[in-house]
């Protein structure tokens, strides 16, 4: 089960690891990211099967040339889940990593996973079987971080999450302005694997940072929203008896 370096035929996060003899066969989750990537607003990875391109060395500048990618952090908390007897409930999780330049095949580039201390061994197992199906994608590289502490504060006007105290990885958006006080939300577009979400609450990001290793990263005034997802066991077994 410490399997923690996968091949690329892997799912993502050992979601196969867990065999279907040990895995719970009840389990749901309903969890908020707070999410920014390097494509400018909005990103339109959602849109098509290659990121923006990049044209600038530092990190801060998009093109019409250039490397194509898109390099993420996503900050999760799960407000409410569980895996047969096993709470999930405020657990935490930062997920950093890059889709690649062409992920039309349903190949991503990189992807780096740390959990809050807090965030117990169970816990840890039925996340990252959930995951597998949020997430069915399969990576070049993948890996499991030290433990560090994730700072989650989510608001109307502001969010923001740090890995580390952001020595580790930093997310800060701030609202866009509507024709209202509300926020702005783009609805009824799919969220990975996800069979539900509460909609894209825009937020373009004052900085996304991966400070880790020699894929660190950081980005200022691009593409940045919140959202809440919603999964369960009953969905995947829909799926499967259906073959979607």
């Amino acid at each position: 089960m410490r399997v923690f370096s996968l091949i690329v035929s892997v799912l993502f996060l050992f979601a196969r690891a867990v065999s279907s003899a040990t895995a719970a066969s009840d389990w749901a989750m309903n969890a908020t990211a707070i999410e920014a990537c390097s494509c400018p607003m909005f990103c339109q990875c959602y849109f098509s099967t290659k990121p923006a391109a990049h044209a600038g060395h530092a990190g801060h500048e998009h093109g019409e040339g250039g490397e194509h990618f898109c390099k993420f952090n996503m900050a999760y908390k799960i407000n409410r889940g569980h895996s047969g007897s096993v709470k999930l409930d405020g657990a935490k999780f930062w997920i950093a990593g890059d889709l690649g330049g062409d992920f039309s095949k349903g190949q991503m580039d990189w992807a780096v996973v740390t959990f809050d201390p807090s965030v117990k061994p169970e816990q840890r197992d039925a996340i990252k079987e959930i995951l597998g199906h949020v997430f069915p994608a399969k990576w070049n590289s993948f890996s499991i971080a030290s433990d560090a502490s994730i700072d989650w504060k989510a608001g109307k006007e502001k969010s923001e999450a740090r890995l580390d105290n952001g020595r580790a990885g930093e997310i800060v958006l701030n609202k866009f302005a509507g024709m209202t006080s509300d926020p702005v939300v783009m609805k009824n577009l799919k969220y990975w694997g996800a069979p539900r979400n509460n909609g894209f609450v825009m937020m373009p990001n004052e900085i996304e940072a991966y400070k880790l290793g020699d894929k660190a990263f950081e980005f200022k005034g691009s593409n940045g929203f919140m959202i809440t997802i919603d999964i369960n066991s009953k969905d995947v077994a829909g799926k499967e008896k259906t073959g979607a």
